[in-house]
């Protein structure tokens, strides 16, 4: 049988339950990567992943635990979703190298090199002072390349994602972001940067967390998806993805661990503000998973092409996955 193009999500945070694992069996989402830690240690990440073993087991007819390309043709033959690990902090690595290969091994396949802060590998967005990889941060890249890790600097500053992607030797992330050029958020990317990514082979995903949107919650679709069509146009569809960023059914509390975590005792409000602190309202255009075929109708609107938009909706990260999750 013929395969369609594959549904891919870079990156959920969603408050995962047997409802959402449905809706993304609704939506006809063949892989999502999910972020199974923020600020944890090694020990505390183990117990999510000992939950994520507990829902593979409870519903085997939804999802499974994905490792590798195939995995996803997989997902589409048997009719599931397949689940890919990824860290949005390389705290689970704490200060030990060999960790990433451990980590590699339990099924990890994205990490970020840094959240928002200085972490013992690089800068993050909302530091002054970006001194880019450190000494610690070149090491770790070089072992991610070598056992298939894919680095990803989402959150990172300008310096240490240019960086990144020119110590890599393997095409790095930017798993949730958009172009600054369209929203001048701190945490989406330059066209310097995004010009550096894609033309080492890296890829970009869009992200729809309101914060990242122009317009905010108000972002209409038709705007969405004319700039992700602008972005074909400066640097090649085939570079460019999805990766949600979608926080569905989080408690505000959770918005609060991601941006304090246990480094600050003062609420650090991240793109939010006191006044608006907790998770911003999705758009009417993107509520969860079920929707991804309103993106998929909006980039054939914008003009792309039936290739291109397969490739952003899916094949792109696909392809990737196929380059970047084995041994180098």
């Amino acid at each position: 049988m013929h395969m369609r193009a594959p549904f891919i999500d870079n990156l959920q945070y969603a408050r995962f339950s047997p409802e959402i694992f449905a809706q993304m069996r609704a939506g006809g989402v063949d892989a999502v990567h999910v972020t199974i830690a923020y600020h944890e240690s090694f020990r505390e990440m183990v117990l999510n992943l000992e939950q994520w073993n507990r829902w593979f087991e409870a519903h085997p007819d939804l999802i499974f635990k994905g490792t590798t390309a195939a995995d996803v043709v997989l997902a589409q033959e048997t009719g599931r979703t397949a689940i890919f690990f990824g860290f949005q902090n390389p705290s689970p690595i704490e200060d030990d190298i060999g960790l990433v290969e451990i980590c590699h091994q339990l099924g990890v396949r994205f990490m970020q090199l840094t959240y928002n802060n200085q972490s013992l590998l690089a800068t993050g967005c909302y530091e002054d002072d970006d001194t880019g990889l450190t000494r610690m941060g070149k090491q770790v890249v070089r072992e991610m390349n070598r056992v298939g890790m894919v680095v990803d600097m989402s959150h990172s500053a300008e310096r240490s994602t240019l960086e990144a992607i020119e110590h890599s030797t393997r095409p790095i992330a930017i798993t949730h972001a958009n172009p600054h050029w369209w929203h001048a958020a701190l945490r989406n990317k330059s066209d310097r940067v995004l010009r550096a990514l894609t033309e080492a082979g890296g890829m970009l995903g869009f992200s729809v967390y309101p914060h990242h949107l122009a317009g905010g919650t108000d972002c209409t679709l038709e705007s969405f998806c004319g700039m992700v069509a602008q972005a074909a146009d400066r640097y090649g569809a085939q570079h460019l993805g999805i990766g949600t960023d979608l926080c569905q059914d989080q408690p505000d509390s959770i918005v609060e661990w991601m941006r304090v975590g246990r480094w600050s005792k003062v609420i650090d409000y991240g793109e939010g503000s006191a006044s608006n602190a907790g998770f911003p309202p999705m758009p009417d255009w993107f509520a969860d998973n079920r929707d991804f075929d309103n993106i998929r109708k909006g980039l054939l609107a914008a003009g792309l092409s039936d290739a291109d938009v397969d490739g952003i909706m899916g094949a792109n990260w696909h392809r990737f996955y196929d380059a970047g999750f084995g041994p180098a």
